[in-house]
């Protein structure tokens, strides 16, 4: 069996050999860049050493080889083309200075519209581990993101209370909402806020993204009457965890042990004039009794016979899922305690959206190796694969920076 990171121990082709190919344009295709770069008005009307496309290019590239120095990140994007004498022209290594003026020229708009013309689920129906019966698992979550300590940054997106009752934070902090596929890590909606706005906020925002073929997981943060109506709309089925004080009383028991019970908003726990019906199941983990930890989840799945208690018992782990996506991006393809690099909240948006679209070209390359294989994506190393993609990307970056001279070469895509 292959190590996690191969496709095969021996044969024509290698994991290593698909990410060979360059995952920035195999995932993001230059006649895509440049569509979403004039659907959002960014063509350029005169020469410049960093063209839109490019610096799209160059956003992604940075949220891969996070920690990188801006000049550092252009040069590991042409060193590959210098060598193989792929443009005509000579091409200098722009300043932090430019590249930072390119950044704010550009805004987050190009990235987030690139992320919902790309980010989709990508599970197959033969892809293990990402479906339960006919419903593809998801999960929502949030998190925060570090950004550095600039004024605009902080009077935009706020500081935590320091843990320490020491006054604020050091530093600003952004507010992520994300949806992400259990069974392959990939996000597929995101919403970014300053730190005032509460998650399942966001989280109201991305839920249009849900389909009836969802099975959406999320655990005590995400609750309420509204949000629960809004998960749903879309004809997606919930299995959310509930606090223990909310009131769920038992309307009718059922044969596998969960109940069917009512849900009602907080200023109208009293009247019940506006109930929602939920199914109910209640478990115990760990030695049992009062030193056990009892888990209350409701579904909108009301029929056992669909689903049985104890297999969505079993399954509601599965919501673990994005809590390891979120590490990835945070502490992998980021680093442990990152600080985002971005001065300013147009810049933040906009970085918060390229680590999304990278991840993701990662994570739908690592489920292509994995179904190829005949493995669960799993079993394949994300970091590993991270590495490899690192490695290859700066030996084979797949555009020129400058537009092509007509009269000797055409631009390599």
């Amino acid at each position: 069996m292959p190590r996690p990171g191969q496709v095969k121990s021996s044969g024509v082709e290698r994991f290593s050999d698909r990410i060979a190919l360059g995952v920035l344009t195999r995932a993001f295709p230059p006649e895509l860049i440049d569509e979403v770069v004039a659907e959002c008005g960014r063509v350029e009307q005169r020469n410049r050493l960093l063209p839109a496309r490019v610096v799209m290019y160059f956003v992604l590239a940075m949220c891969l080889f996070f920690g990188q120095g801006y000049e550092e990140v252009a040069r590991l994007l042409v060193q590959g083309l210098e060598r193989e004498g792929r443009w005509v022209k000579a091409w200098r290594v722009p300043t932090t200075g430019a590249i930072g003026r390119a950044r704010l020229r550009l805004g987050p708009e190009p990235l987030r519209v690139l992320f919902d013309r790309v980010c989709r689920p990508v599970a197959v129906p033969r892809t293990p581990g990402a479906w339960y019966g006919r419903w593809r698992l998801v999960a929502v979550d949030g998190t925060v993101f570090d950004v550095p300590d600039t004024a605009a940054n902080a009077e935009f997106f706020g500081r935590p209370g320091s843990s320490r009752g020491q006054g604020r934070s050091a530093y600003p902090q952004v507010r992520v909402a994300a949806l992400a596929e259990c069974g392959t890590h990939a996000v597929f909606a995101a919403e970014a806020g300053p730190l005032s706005v509460h998650e399942t906020a966001l989280a109201r925002r991305i839920f249009p993204a849900l389909t009836g073929d969802m099975l959406v997981l999320a655990d005590r943060g995400f609750c309420g009457l509204d949000l629960w109506r809004a998960a749903k709309a879309g004809g997606a089925d919930l299995l959310w965890r509930v606090r223990s004080v909310i009131v769920l009383p038992v309307l009718a028991a059922l044969e596998d042990g969960s109940y069917l019970s009512q849900i009602v908003a907080t200023r109208d726990k009293h009247r019940r004039a506006d109930p929602e019906q939920v199914r109910v199941i209640e478990y115990t983990l760990g030695p049992g009794g009062a030193d056990g930890d009892v888990y209350r989840l409701i579904t909108t799945i009301l029929d056992p016979a669909d689903a049985p208690a104890g297999e969505l018992a079993a399954l509601y782990a599965q919501r673990w899922e994005i809590e390891n996506t979120l590490d990835e991006i945070k502490n992998h393809q980021g680093s442990p305690g990152i600080v985002l690099r971005s001065q300013h909240p147009r810049g933040v948006e906009q970085e918060i959206f390229a680590f999304l679209l990278v991840h993701h070209a990662l994570r739908d390359l690592m489920h292509h190796a994995a179904i190829h294989a005949g493995h669960d994506p799993d079993r394949i190393s994300f970091t590993r694969t991270l590495r490899i993609v690192r490695r290859h990307v700066t030996g084979q970056a797949a555009l020129s920076p400058l537009p092509p001279d007509p009269h000797t070469q055409t631009e390599s895509a």
